[in-house]
């Protein structure tokens, strides 16, 4: 009879312990997911669909800013419509010849969250050239070139998030948990640092940097008009719908990235790593509900500007008729 070394002991009551507290994590998950999920689906999906009722039927014309609210209505609707999948793939392991399904949800969905963040960096570019170089704009905005732009990202964005997923899921027979145990490919150093760098920390730097700017140009020209107003609300509701869900998830995916890297061995900091990871995650599904701001702002800066558009041509007309009164007052 072999008799286990106390090395053994050790590192099976280690593995013990690990087993226990990531079994705690995942109940803890099961619950949470269901609280954030649940509300984010519901109002998210009202929302989203509402905003593309309005862009695409009430709003007749198509102005460069509705054509981005389009976009990123769409790219929500993606995010969405993959989260009561992933509600049932916290709860259930699915049979191992659903790994192909499982990495195209997959796949769908990071394409979800990385279209909304090249969208609202796009739309801060934009707002950036239309106020901060006017002269520009005129060459630089119309809504053609708006359309190509959006047609742009979702090709960037197919090319470089579907073909990068597709290899994250192992492929092993039995069953496995969808959307989570990520194969060791996915977690290498070229694609993490990718992901952070072109997925998060550029488009950050763009929409922070023309955010800023925009926002101490309106200032410095003292305008206190409707929509100059609604236009900082609408730079402050973009930085919101940017920066609240996605700074928490890509910092836990560094943080995660470091544990796969051997940087964290105790296994009470692995599982409140893996614990903190999951709740960014779903709070990054929250951006379908923020950027609800951005349509509110935008819908409502449109209206303005039709209201001015209709005030100036009142205004216009009112010389005329009031000259042609003169005239005929004077020829009488």
């Amino acid at each position: 009879m072999l008799m286990m070394s106390q090395t053994d002991i050790m590192t099976n009551n280690m593995t013990d312990s690990c087993t226990e507290d990531f079994k705690h994590v995942d109940g803890v998950m099961k619950v949470l997911e269901l609280v954030f999920y649940i509300p984010i689906f519901v109002v998210g999906l009202i929302l989203n669909i509402a905003a593309l009722v309005v862009f695409c039927g009430l709003l007749r014309k198509k102005t460069e800013s509705t054509i981005y609210m389009i976009n990123l209505a769409l790219m929500d609707l993606i995010l969405l419509l993959i989260l009561p999948f992933k509600m049932h793939a916290t709860n259930h392991e699915w049979p191992a010849s659903f790994h192909e399904l499982c990495s195209i949800l997959e796949g769908l969905y990071f394409y979800g969250i990385y279209g909304s963040i090249y969208i609202i960096m796009c739309i801060a570019v934009d707002r950036w050239v239309a106020i901060c170089h006017p002269f520009k704009a005129k060459q630089l905005r119309s809504p053609r070139v708006t359309m190509v732009i959006c047609v742009v990202v979702w090709m960037l964005v197919s090319g470089s998030v579907i073909p990068v997923i597709w290899n994250f899921r192992n492929t092993k027979n039995g069953t496995f948990h969808c959307f989570h145990q990520f194969s060791a490919e996915g977690w290498k150093p070229p694609i993490i640092i990718s992901v952070q760098v072109f997925g998060f920390v550029l488009p950050a730097l763009v929409v922070v940097l023309c955010s800023v700017q925009i926002i101490w140009t309106l200032q410095q020209s003292g305008q206190h008009s409707p929509q100059s107003r609604a236009c900082v609300k609408i730079i402050y509701s973009g930085l919101c719908a940017f920066l609240v869900p996605f700074t928490p998830s890509h910092l836990a995916i560094f943080l995660q990235f470091l544990v796969h890297q051997g940087a964290f061995q105790d296994c009470g900091t692995k599982a409140n790593l893996s614990l903190f990871i999951q709740i960014a995650m779903c709070l990054s599904n929250i951006t379908c509900c923020l950027d609800a701001m951005c349509y509110y702002f935008i819908a409502h800066e449109v209206r303005n500007t039709r209201h001015s558009f209709r005030m100036s041509i009142m205004s216009q007309r009112r010389p005329t008729n009031s000259t042609s009164e003169r005239e005929r007052g004077e020829s009488s």
